[in-house]
C-alpha cells in the first residue's frame, strides 16, 4: 500500500456504493455552481491536452470568476514549477495568476518544509527544474535532476557506484531523461543512508504529454525505484490528503464549499471523495465512458460531463447569493 503523507478522512460521494454514475444535466450543473464557491482543477486533460487549450476552457473560466468562484488550478506534472506553469497559461491565453497555480513541485517542497527537513541534509531528485526551483525557492540544498541526465555506468568488476551519504530525502518526479545512473543513486540513498525519505509528486500511470496520445506517466519513474528498494514512497500528490490539506490552508477554504474537476478516477476523484469534497469528472481526458461505467470500476464521481465547457449551458442562471 502507497504512504501517503498524512492520511485521509474517509472516502465520501458515490464511490463504491453500487450506484452508477450520473452525466450531468443543466439541472444538476446549476446546482453543483450554486452550492460551491471555489473549483479546484486539474490541468491536463482538462484545462489543456498538450500545448492545446480544451474548447471553451478561456470563457467557462471567465464565467465562473464571474460568479466569484474561487478557482484553484492543480497538477501532479512537477517538470514546471509554479512560475512555470504561470508561463504555460499565460502563453495559452488563460487568465490565470501565480497565485492559483499548485503543483506538485511545490508539494515535494512544501511536504519537507512542513517535517523540518534538516538543513544539513540534501535532497536527491529525479525529475526536471521544476522540482528544483521548488526546492530553491524553501532554501532545500538539492543535486541530481537534469544535470545527471547524460551520466552513464560502466559496470567494471569491482565497481560500486558513490553516492552522497548527506542526502536525507529522494524526490522522484516525472522524468523524461531518467536512466540507470539515477535509479541507482536513488536506490542507494534511499538503501544505506539512515533515515533516508522516498519521496513521489505523483504515482500518475500515464499522461498527457502531447495532444497526440498518452505517455507512460511518473508511476514508471516511481516503480523503477521502488522495485529496487522494496518500500512505498510518500505521496505529496493527488490523492493524497497531504497536497488537499495544504491547498485549503493556503487559500482558505472550507472543504463542503470546493469542487474537484479531474479526468481521472484515482488520482483527481478519489483526491476530492478522500477529502470531503464534490467531484465532478470530465471524459476529455484519460477516463473514459465506458471505464466509468465499466462495473468493476468503484469510483464515481457525483457527476461527470464531456468537458469543462458543458458548463457554459448554465451561464444565463442566476448568481447563488
Amino acid at each position: 500500500m502507497v504512504v501517503s503523507a498524512s492520511a485521509g478522512n474517509g472516502a465520501s460521494g458515490s464511490a463504491g456504493n453500487g450506484t452508477l454514475p450520473r452525466r450531468a444535466s443543466e439541472e444538476n450543473m446549476r446546482s453543483m455552481v450554486d452550492k460551491v464557491s471555489a473549483f479546484i482543477f486539474d490541468c491536463d486533460g482538462v484545462i489543456w491536452r498538450g500545448d492545446s487549450v480544451i474548447d471553451g476552457v478561456p470563457e467557462t473560466l471567465d464565467m465562473l470568476r464571474a460568479m466569484d468562484k474561487r478557482l484553484v488550478f492543480v497538477t501532479n506534472n512537477s517538470t514546471k514549477s509554479r512560475a512555470g506553469y504561470l508561463g504555460k497559461f499565460t502563453s495559452l491565453g488563460l487568465n490565470v495568476s501565480a497565485e492559483e497555480i499548485y503543483s506538485s513541485s511545490y508539494a515535494a517542497a512544501a511536504y519537507l518544509e512542513s517535517i523540518d527537513f534538516p538543513t544539513d541534509k540534501k535532497v536527491y531528485v529525479v525529475g526536471e527544474v521544476g522540482i528544483q526551483e521548488e526546492l530553491d525557492l524553501k532554501g532545500i540544498a538539492h543535486i541530481g535532476g537534469p544535470a545527471d541526465a547524460d551520466k552513464k555506468i560502466s559496470l567494471k568488476p569491482g565497481f560500486a557506484l558513490p553516492h552522497d551519504p548527506d542526502v536525507g530525502a529522494v524526490v522522484v518526479g516525472f522524468d523524461r531523461n531518467i536512466n540507470y545512473f539515477k535509479i541507482q543513486t536513488a536506490q542507494l540513498c534511499i538503501s544505506e543512508n539512515p533515515g533516508c525519505l522516498f519521496i513521489a509528486t505523483n504515482l500518475d500511470a500515464k499522461t498527457h504529454l502531447t495532444d497526440a496520445q498518452e505517455w507512460a506517466g511518473n508511476g514508471a519513474m516511481v516503480g523503477a525505484i521502488k522495485g529496487a528498494v522494496k518500500r512505498d514512497p510518500i505521496v505529496v500528490g493527488k490523492p493524497a490528503e497531504f497536497m488537499l490539506a495544504n491547498i485549503a490552508t493556503q487559500f482558505g477554504l472550507h472543504r463542503n464549499q470546493i469542487c474537484m474537476v479531474g479526468d481521472r478516477l484515482d488520482t483527481d476523484i478519489l483526491f476530492g471523495q478522500q477529502g470531503g469534497l464534490s467531484t465532478m469528472l470530465v471524459l476529455s481526458g484519460v477516463t473514459t465512458e465506458a471505464a466509468l461505467l465499466h462495473p468493476e470500476n468503484g469510483i464515481h464521481p457525483d457527476f461527470y460531463m464531456s468537458q469543462l465547457s458543458d458548463l457554459l449551458s448554465i451561464k444565463a442562471a442566476p448568481v447563488a447569493v
